[in-house]
C-alpha cells in the first residue's frame, strides 16, 4: 500500500505563497496520476489540481492561475505551488491519486494545514 505524507503548510497572510510537498512511498508513483485536495472547515474534501503521469495538468476554477501542480517522479513527490493566497484557501491539504470520476486510490494521509489570514 502506498503511504502519502504531506508537508509545507503553515500560516500566511493573504497574497502570500506556500509550496506544499507530498511524498509517496513505492515505485508505482510514477505510473499514476496525482492530485491535491483541500478540505475547508465544515466542508467536504474537493480536488484542486491534478497531474497525469506524463505531466498534463488541470485545475479547479477557484485556483486556476494561482496554483501550480508539478511532480518529480525520481523523488516520488508531487508539489503544489500556491501563490496569491486568499483566506478562502484555508483548509487541510491532501494529496492522492484520482481514479474514476471522483474516487481516490489510496488511504488518505494526515494532510497539511494551510491558514491564510486576511
Amino acid at each position: 500500500q502506498v503511504r502519502l505524507v504531506e508537508s509545507g503548510g503553515g500560516l500566511v497572510r493573504a497574497g502570500g505563497s506556500l509550496r506544499l510537498s507530498c511524498a509517496a512511498s513505492g515505485s508505482i508513483f510514477k505510473l499514476l496520476p496525482m492530485g491535491w485536495y483541500r478540505q475547508a472547515p465544515g466542508e467536504q474534501r474537493d480536488v484542486l489540481a491534478q497531474i497525469t503521469e506524463r505531466g498534463s495538468t488541470n485545475y479547479a476554477d477557484s485556483v486556476n492561475g494561482r496554483f501550480t501542480i508539478s511532480r518529480d517522479n525520481a523523488k516520488n513527490t508531487v508539489y503544489l505551488q500556491m501563490n496569491s493566497l486568499k483566506p478562502e484557501d484555508t483548509g487541510v491539504y491532501y494529496c492522492n491519486s484520482p481514479v474514476g470520476g471522483s474516487g481516490t486510490r489510496f488511504a488518505w494521509g494526515r494532510g497539511t494545514q494551510v491558514t491564510v489570514s486576511s
